[in-house]
């Protein structure tokens, strides 16, 4: 239930306020001036605060401003002296709106309403950052990660180009993204193109765009992800299974800043921070005449290798404790334990499908297990091929 705090020194207004807005359901705490307000302002979460301008000992501008210091609730002045100057400054403070005394009944809960769906927008905004940041984060305090951050720490400002290698779930899009959210173009688009997903025949189109009619099924001009990277971050996941052709046009279009469509006729101009990640050997592949040499130099200005989860075995605590809380949590239930022993027996696996495999495990242990997961739980139902004995 929404919760409403009217801040206003006349006890008459309080109560015909805290009336009306009880009889429409939602809960109501009063103050009866500044000080008073702020503080259980300072205290409690409120949905939508209403408040006096004038006011003993701190006046509505004041609580306004100390108030938009502390949060985001939405609050609507309210007063019987106010003039057209007086709104216009409360609304440049940053106040939700201004109503005169005594209130329009309609416009005030129109008012409320409103105020109320923007509070819902700021706290589901804050939520969604919030899980996007979680979901992006590198979780973990091994020297090898630790090696890992710091690289990104330093190459991250730069425009230089960063080839990220390792095996497959480790992490790599990760590291990327980081490159990306620690950038000067962390405002701009990241795009991402997984090369071995795409058919060789279409990773010219979908890098580079197609003009209308440069084969059957191009119907219409479409920007390509080169272009829609502009002025952010292309990230080419798996470029190893990338193709010679293809290889050739990203070769060029690193070199020049210049692109051009499949079927076009004229160079576009792009400005593209190009990070590639591989977990593919480049060096046997350019042996074995799959991979050009003069692209890898081109993309390996910095080279970043992800370590396996084999190799960082400390930070499978923070790991599983992690996932755990995040597993439970999307799942609306209570945090799933885990015992030391257990944290042990999951030590013990090699891990062959890194972070990717051990979420999963940990997932399928969350699912299947009692309150706390035990070594026991571990054995039986973590994959047995990946488990030493």
């Amino acid at each position: 239930m929404a919760r409403i705090l009217i801040i206003d020194d006349e006890r008459s207004i309080r109560n015909t306020l805290r009336d009306i807005l009880e009889s429409e359901k939602y809960l109501i705490d009063e103050a009866e001036d500044g000080v008073i307000g702020f503080e259980k302002i300072s205290q409690n979460e409120y949905d939508v605060i209403l408040c006096d301008i004038k006011m003993p000992r701190m006046d509505g501008m004041e609580v306004l401003t100390k108030t938009l210091e502390l949060t985001d609730t939405p609050i609507i002045m309210i007063s019987g002296h106010g003039t057209i100057d007086t709104a216009v400054e409360a609304i440049k403070k940053g106040a939700y709106d201004y109503i005169s005394k005594p209130p329009d009944l309609n416009r005030l809960l129109v008012t409320i309403r409103n105020a109320m769906d923007k509070s819902k927008l700021i706290t589901e905004t804050k939520v969604l950052k919030k899980q996007v940041g979680k979901k992006w984060d590198m979780i973990g305090e091994s020297e090898a990660l630790l090696q890992v951050k710091e690289m990104i720490e330093k190459v991250a400002p730069t425009n230089a180009r960063v080839l990220i290698t390792g095996e497959n779930g480790t992490g790599k899009e990760l590291v990327a993204r980081a490159l990306h959210e620690q950038s000067k173009r962390a405002k701009s688009p990241f795009v991402e193109v997984n090369c071995a997903a795409i058919p060789s025949e279409l990773i010219e189109s979908n890098l580079f765009g197609h003009e209308k009619g440069s084969f059957t099924s191009a119907i219409k001009q479409r920007k390509g992800n080169f272009e829609l990277a502009h002025g952010g971050t292309l990230f080419l996941d798996e470029i190893g299974d990338m193709s010679l052709s293809a290889q050739a046009k990203v070769l060029r279009a690193l070199q020049e800043n210049k692109i051009m469509r499949v079927g076009g006729e004229k160079d576009i101009t792009v400005d593209v921070r190009v990070i590639a990640a591989t977990n593919k050997d480049l060096n046997e592949e350019i042996e074995n005449k799959r991979f050009r040499e003069d692209l890898y130099h081109r993309i390996s200005v910095i080279l970043i290798q992800v370590p396996p989860l084999r190799e960082r075995t400390e930070d499978i605590p923070i790991l599983a404790n992690h996932f755990l809380e995040d597993i439970s949590s999307q799942a609306g239930k209570a945090i799933m334990q885990i015992s030391d022993e257990a944290i042990a027996e999951l030590q013990k696996i090699e891990w062959t499908g890194n972070i990717r495999e051990f979420r999963n495990v940990l997932e399928r242990l969350a699912i299947l297990c009692d309150k706390v997961i035990t070594p026991e739980d571990v054995i039986r139902f973590a994959h047995p091929l990946t488990h030493k004995r």
